[in-house]
């Protein structure tokens, strides 16, 4: 997560560097990320530098030193000063950022994150927590668990950390009460789990002392489980992100000689030369003929993983800029306008549906604007409720949409490109992960594969149809929720129209499913590839001189823009959205189908409207309310919007209606 970067701990004292304060000096050891979370004054830093001290990591006279300087001071000496470098911690006793230190385990060598407690330094403790593999809550064993340390708890599961240890601090306050340490446990453990995270231990130390730090404490003899140094050495490390899909987000191009040199930083995966690469969202491909290396003269590199920043240059010259994500063609990322997001919010404005902000992951700058807050998530007991707003430390689901395509992964696929964080003004002010549940993957839907085509005019211009019918064909496209009426109303204005003379035709969803779409399911994908043709044939239609009408739940936006994009191809007035607007209750209640039972019985997943989402129109042409007025005089106003908007003069509409009459529907 952007907004801060953690310090070196000890800045400023004389001796602190990486190396001094024990970092690994040229060991094979491996090392892993942790970070102490927890409600300020319950102890973090203090379990920290105790941690330093009884491994051995602590560089000789260090304590000595902080001694003498407490004392030139006038302070008693606490090992959180091992950790609280700053000036104004070591005066108020409290950390402000996100330190880090290295100390050596008995197994492996760790990099100890400190967060900061305090509610006013949030971001700083999301920023070191992000970093980590796991985590370690601190429970003051007088206080409890408070409000900070449940909302540390459920930041750690949204930024997906899910290897925890509780330790419940300050144990010589509770008098080793094995009772109160119970309790504490049994209350952490159920909050975790409500977050599906089960804490690998709880462990009761006094930090101060040392009990259960690096060794067990004979002040309680009733605690048979292993020290916070063992408890440790038994996270297992994360995979390797060079594991994962190749994910080289672009951070800039240079001009050296006759060289382009792509530069970034690989977050995850592998490159070699010669692999085929392929950029999102331009959707350019090419191969890597060269990885550069520095100083120059190197020669050139064989092979470089996830964590290196490196140039590369391609076989051929393609434009691509900053922002894009260069990966394998076999395992390409997400390309979306629009997705969903965990957010935590920290702006000092409240967070609101059509705010816009700056959307920043990777190397990626883009304008979103806030499309819909799904639900809004008190992390004290963990209840939901629907919202208009997010307040400050608040914590939400919300749908994120923006005007260009992105190229980002689900956080759960690839943690290194699904995060990211919202800026407003110059000020990070929120931050999150991505989920595209109940959203398609567009890739497929703006990919061009065929080659060597060419389009062919057809022999009869659309002027000369529209003569011939006594009007311009069109698409009239039906959006709405299932049981609002679409298909009961397109049926309906098909046939008036028809006995007026239009060339008319109905798409209709399930007549489509068992034909043109029958080869797909009910998929976010599915479902927009299924609207992808149905927009395609609807444009054609209209090419042809008929007045199209669709009847299609047609959930998200961006396919219906698409829709209308194909029509306009044709004629520019072409499209009309018409929506048919029942609010969810009045369409419950209606359920032809039984579709909604269904779904509330679990037995349809991701039904729309119920489990999945459904995004009404922005601007339609024609908003028809059903729930307030009957089919016939629905039908009528859609009627009357036709002959407004697609019949021609009178004078060259066709008047030779009755050779239509007692045919019925053209269907």
């Amino acid at each position: 997560m952007e907004g801060g970067e953690t310090r070196p701990v000890a800045a400023g004292l004389p001796g602190s560097s990486a190396a001094a304060m024990g970092a690994p000096g040229g060991g094979l050891r491996s090392s892993m990320p942790i970070v102490m979370v927890g409600h300020v004054d319950h102890g973090k830093s203090t379990l920290v530098g105790r941690l330093i001290y009884d491994t051995g990591s602590m560089p000789t006279g260090k304590v000595d030193e902080l001694r003498a300087v407490c004392a030139r001071r006038g302070m008693r000496f606490e090992w959180a000063f091992l950790m609280d470098a700053f000036q104004a911690e070591r005066d108020q006793g409290v950390t402000i950022d996100a330190a880090q230190i290295w100390f050596r385990g008995r197994s492996r060598d760790y990099v100890i994150i400190d967060a900061p407690g305090h509610r006013e330094f949030l971001k700083n403790m999301v920023t070191g927590a992000a970093r980590a593999e796991a985590a370690v809550l601190v429970i003051d064993a007088a206080e409890g668990m408070r409000e900070q340390s449940r909302r540390h708890g459920y930041l750690l599961h949204l930024l997906g950390v899910r290897q925890v240890v509780v330790v419940v601090n300050k144990m010589d306050l509770a008098g080793f009460s094995s009772e109160r340490f119970a309790a504490i446990s049994t209350e952490m453990r159920a909050y975790l789990g409500r977050l599906g995270v089960t804490p690998m231990h709880v462990i009761p130390v006094s930090a101060r002392d040392g009990d259960n730090v690096a060794t067990g404490s004979a002040r309680m003899a009733w605690y048979r489980g292993p020290t916070v140094v063992a408890a440790l050495d038994g996270f297992a490390p994360a995979p390797p992100p060079s594991d994962l899909p190749l994910r080289l987000p672009l951070q800039d191009v240079y001009r050296f000689d006759a060289r382009r040199i792509l530069a970034g930083r690989i977050e995850s995966g592998r490159l070699r030369p010669g692999d085929t690469l392929l950029f999102s969202p331009s959707n350019k491909t090419a191969r890597v003929a060269r990885i550069e290396s520095w100083p120059a003269g190197g020669g050139a590199r064989a092979e470089a993983s996830a964590g290196e920043s490196v140039g590369i240059v391609l076989d051929e010259q393609i434009f691509v800029e900053r922002g894009e994500v260069a990966s394998h063609v076999e395992h390409p990322p997400i390309e979306t306008t629009v997705f969903r997001a965990h957010l935590f919010w920290l702006g000092a404005r409240p967070l609101e549906v059509g705010s816009r902000y700056k959307l920043k992951l990777a190397t990626l700058e883009a304008p979103v604007e806030v499309q819909a807050i799904s639900r809004v998530i008190d992390t004290g007991d963990l209840g939901t409720a629907p919202g208009t707003r997010v307040e400050r430390n608040g914590v939400a689901e919300v749908v994120l949409r923006s005007p260009r395509m992105l190229a980002l992964d689900a956080f759960a696929a690839n943690p290194r490109t699904g995060r990211f964080v919202l800026v407003d003004g110059y000020s990070i002010a929120g931050g999150g992960i991505a989920s595209m549940e109940g959203y398609p993957d567009q890739r497929d839907l703006i990919t061009a594969r065929g080659t060597n085509l060419t389009a062919v005019s057809g022999g009869v211009s659309a002027a000369a149809r529209a003569a011939r019918n006594g009007h311009r064909g069109g698409v009239l496209w039906f959006t709405g929720l299932s049981g609002a009426g679409k298909s009961t109303l397109a049926l309906e204005v098909e046939a008036a129209l028809f006995r007026k003379g239009y060339q008319v035709y109905v798409l209709d969803g399930d007549n489509v499913r068992r034909g043109l779409s029958a080869n797909l399911c009910f998929s976010p994908e599915d479902r927009a590839e299924n609207i992808r043709r149905v927009g395609e044939l609807a444009a054609l239609l209209s090419d042809a001189g008929f007045i199209a009408i669709t009847a299609f739940i047609s959930p998200y936006r961006a396919d219906r823009e698409r829709a209308r994009a194909s029509a306009e191809a044709f004629d520019a007035e072409g499209f009309h959205e018409i929506y048919i607007a029942a609010d969810l209750a009045v369409c419950e209640q209606r359920d032809p189908k039984g579709l909604y039972r269904r779904a509330r019985a679990g037995e349809i997943r991701e039904f729309t409207g119920v489990t999945a989402p459904y995004e009404p129109p922005e601007a339609a042409e024609l908003v028809i309310d059903t729930g307030a007025n009957d089919i016939a005089a629905c039908a009528a106003r859609i009627v009357a919007h036709v002959e407004r908007h697609f019949a021609l003069a009178p004078k060259a509409k066709r008047t030779k209606t009755s050779a239509n009459k007692g045919r019925g529907s053209s269907r």
